[in-house]
């Protein structure tokens, strides 16, 4: 399994509508990727935010990235205050 850690900021005021806008959009999109395993997203409540996205292989993980930063260009211009750092790497331990 390979993993995509992405950690945003963004206004706390723009939380509820950036947890919609993933749970009704965004998701849908990951789900269709071939080797979609699982997708998490943790809002903080105080303007930070991570997902977690699971594949089964690199590539979908890459083209999940690709995804990712379309989705923000398109859906969440003006809401993320920087650019997400992003971390990802082959899964270790799970159970």
């Amino acid at each position: 399994m390979y993993a995509v850690i992405r950690h945003y900021h963004f206004s706390p005021a723009d939380g509820q509508k950036i947890d919609a806008s993933l749970r009704e959009k965004f998701v849908p999109l990951l789900k269709a990727l071939k080797g979609f395993i699982r997708y998490y997203w943790l809002d903080t409540g105080h303007g930070e935010g991570a997902s977690i996205s699971v594949f089964k292989d690199k590539a979908g993980a890459d083209e999940s990235i690709q995804i990712a930063a379309g989705f923000a260009k398109d859906h969440m211009v003006g809401m993320v205050i920087e650019k997400p750092e992003i971390i990802e790497g082959p899964v270790r331990a799970h159970d």
